[in-house]
């Protein structure tokens, strides 16, 4: 039996109009709304909490956390509120909770004059530089993660962890399908590429994104249960579970936000559709950085990455057979025919409208 799950983060526009990032919005600016989101006794304990109790709610914010000179949290650098659903049995329930939990969001936030703007990576400031400096502990805890050594990108990046697996699969089989979604990843991602803006102005291509954080940080997760079944790989490809619900997750991690939640859909399917498929036979550790670099800037209109991204979605379709969730594709195969991405739709508002905050304000119309 397949469970999913999704990992949603979401940027906001400020009462000024501006958008609100680390660099002039507090934890307090956005703990406001949080406080005033419900709390569902039984998501637990499926739901981790973690040690500095800011993952208490389906809510949280997302953000880069400061220590004292020791395991206390002092603050936390805020760059935005991720929704995270429980554990579905299927794809559609996932997606309604998904939309259900945005749909709170947005009440809650529009009390504090926030406003929900789909952004995939920071558009005004390309470098996240932690004020005051990191002190002796923070600096040894970051070593010890090599991981966490990349919060830079962490902190101007947004996106989705698309959540998947699989019961009774054994930690290397698991990390099979983790290293092909690696593989295929540079031919995934262009389906939710959202991201053509950075420092302000227009980037020559469809994903800053992808363009600047895979390789560097993994495309894929698979979390297992036991130290030895680690594999030494930088960036990660295995994490040992932090509690039982994640033992077997396989989180495909590289992927740009999307306002249209029936893309997110889609993408489920697909992962589904390779899981199970049997032909697709390419495998990789660690993601294809130059490949994820061609396809950032030309998406479906590079060949290979088109012709490649075709050869995915039909093994999917064709080992998804007729599973109902096979009709969760079409979005994506409108996507290809066209050959066009949400980037494509955000660059021409821009040359319409010359305002990154105008046409960022115009997403999320669902």
């Amino acid at each position: 039996m397949f469970h999913f799950g999704i990992e949603h983060e979401v940027a906001f526009l400020n009462k000024e109009g501006k958008f609100a990032d680390f660099s002039h919005t507090k934890f307090a600016d956005f703990n406001q709304i949080i406080e005033k989101l419900p709390v569902y006794a039984s998501d637990y304990p499926q739901l981790r909490v973690g040690d500095a109790g800011i993952k208490k709610k389906r809510w949280y914010i997302e953000g880069f956390e400061r220590f004292a000179d020791s395991d206390q949290v002092i603050d936390c650098h805020s760059k935005g509120i991720e929704i995270r659903t429980t554990i579905h049995s299927n794809i559609h329930s996932a997606i309604t909770e998904l939309s259900e939990s945005f749909r709170l969001l947005c009440e809650v936030a529009a009390n504090f004059s926030f406003s929900p703007v789909l952004v995939s990576f920071n558009p005004y400031n390309p470098i996240f530089v932690p004020q005051p400096p990191l002190n002796d502990y923070e600096i040894k805890q970051l070593e010890t993660e090599p991981d966490e050594q990349t919060a830079n990108i962490h902190m101007v990046t947004y996106g989705p962890d698309l959540n998947i697996s699989l019961a009774d699969l054994s930690s290397e089989n698991l990390i099979d399908i983790g290293r092909k979604l690696t593989y295929y990843s540079p031919y995934i991602v262009p389906f939710s590429y959202s991201s053509p803006f950075y420092n302000g102005a227009l980037w020559d291509g469809l994903s800053v994104r992808t363009f600047i954080r895979t390789g560097k940080r993994p495309a894929a997760l698979v979390f297992v249960e036991k130290q030895e079944q680690l594999i030494n790989s930088r960036p990660s490809l295995t994490k040992i579970a932090r509690i039982p619900a994640e033992v077997g997750r396989i989180e495909f991690k590289a992927c740009d936000s999307c306002d249209d939640f029936s893309i997110y859909a889609a993408l489920l399917a697909l992962l589904k559709g390779l899981v199970l498929d049997k032909t697709l036979l390419g495998r990789a550790t660690v993601p294809d950085a130059a490949l994820h670099q061609i396809s950032a800037k030309k998406g479906f209109d590079n060949e290979d990455i088109f012709g490649n991204a075709t050869k995915v979605l039909q093994a999917a379709e064709i080992a998804l057979g007729d599973d109902p969730d096979v009709h969760f594709l079409t979005p994506l195969k409108k996507l290809l025919a066209n050959r066009k991405t949400k980037s494509h739709e955000l660059i021409e508002k821009f040359h319409r409208l010359g305002s990154i905050e105008e046409v960022i304000r115009q997403t999320y119309q669902i």
